[in-house]
């Protein structure tokens, strides 16, 4: 895969149509994601039970802490549980890319992983695995197509057992680690019969790509989602990005959803509700670029404008005393908004 594979894939999705704005959008199926609730320590009954009460129609176990294990008897109670709740279920791991920093080698071979993900997810009624390459550290000392070109082979090698067994893994753009362009590029090349896109609309600015430029291009890949607003400003340094309740950011997250829902009907929108403090991108630093070479122009100036019309944002602490309360408090701030964009009961 070269440059220009990429850059050619780039050009193809900016292009992509859209429905008409006087259309009616399409249902999509509110979620969430349980990263959200990440400090209750919660059963998964629990986090089930807490989910339908918010009229959650998908919860994501975007880890397998969420799930309380890969026992398959607990897999298959948990399963019981979220269909009397008439819950649809997804489960999800972190890395499967064995030459990026995050990739837990303990844990067995990434198709090892990968594969007892699979049987996981057949038991417990997931149609997807989620997965990530990795994060930012991945892009310096990369190159970024070097970890995914290993990430395919990853994938590549686990097609008949997902084929046979039903089931697709949705990579999801993650903490920096790669642009839109970049994840088209995975995802052609260990098959689109297998692989998708899990969509996250507050990732994109840790590549210094808009949130709609990732829409535009990865929505024809979607399998799932996971959504939350975000607010960029300009620094001494560069600019600085932090993540807030939906609805309180600059990067017009109410035309993202509406889209979203428009392209990619009867997926999930799955809310990951993060607050916490900014995280600073000193562009004005040469040595700063070493990880981001190939981000092409137009996309960092569409970075660029967002950051020019953003203001400072208040910090946030990652952890307070009262973290749990405060999770849930900004989960459902944020599912009302959503709720209320959507017309969604």
């Amino acid at each position: 895969m070269t440059r220009r594979d990429l850059l050619a894939l780039a050009a193809a999705g900016a292009t992509a149509p859209f429905l008409a704005a006087s259309e009616p959008a399409p249902s999509v199926k509110l979620g969430i994601d349980l990263f959200s609730l990440r400090s209750q320590n919660w059963t998964p009954f629990q986090y089930l039970d807490y989910c339908a009460a918010q009229k959650a129609k998908v919860v994501h176990f975007s880890e397998m802490r969420f799930i309380g294990g890969l026992d398959p008897a607990n897999l298959r109670k948990v399963r019981r549980h979220a269909e009397e709740l008439n819950i649809e279920m997804e489960i999800g791991m972190k890395s499967i890319c064995p030459s990026s920093a995050m990739f837990d080698a303990k844990a067995g071979t990434a198709e090892e992983q990968l594969t007892v993900m699979i049987e996981a997810a057949q038991t417990v009624g997931s149609k997807i695995v989620r997965c990530v390459l990795g994060s930012a550290d991945d892009r310096k000392p990369g190159p970024i197509e070097m970890h995914i070109e290993n990430t395919v082979k990853v994938l590549r090698k686990v097609r008949t057992r997902a084929t046979d067994a039903g089931i697709k893994i949705a990579i999801e753009n993650h903490a920096g680690d790669m642009q839109a362009p970049e994840v088209k590029m995975l995802i052609e090349g260990a098959g689109t019969d297998i692989v998708g896109s899990c969509l996250d609309s507050g990732n994109p600015l840790w590549t210094l790509e808009d949130p709609h430029v990732s829409l535009d291009i990865l929505h024809p890949y979607v399998l799932t989602s996971h959504v939350r607003d975000s607010a960029v400003w300009l620094t001494p340094e560069g600019a600085a990005v932090t993540w807030v309740r939906m609805g309180q950011g600059n990067v017009d997250i109410t035309s993202y959803i509406k889209k979203y829902a428009e392209l990619c009907p009867g997926k999930a929108l799955s809310l990951e509700s993060i607050v916490f403090g900014p995280r600073l991108f000193p562009y004005r630093d040469p040595k700063f670029w070493d990880a981001y070479r190939d981000v092409p122009a137009w996309e960092f100036e569409r970075f660029l404008a967002l950051a020019e019309r953003g203001k400072p944002y208040p910090d946030e602490p990652w952890e307070t005393p009262n973290e749990a309360q405060r999770e849930r408090e900004d989960l459902e701030a944020s599912l009302a908004f959503v709720k209320k964009t959507l017309s969604l009961s």
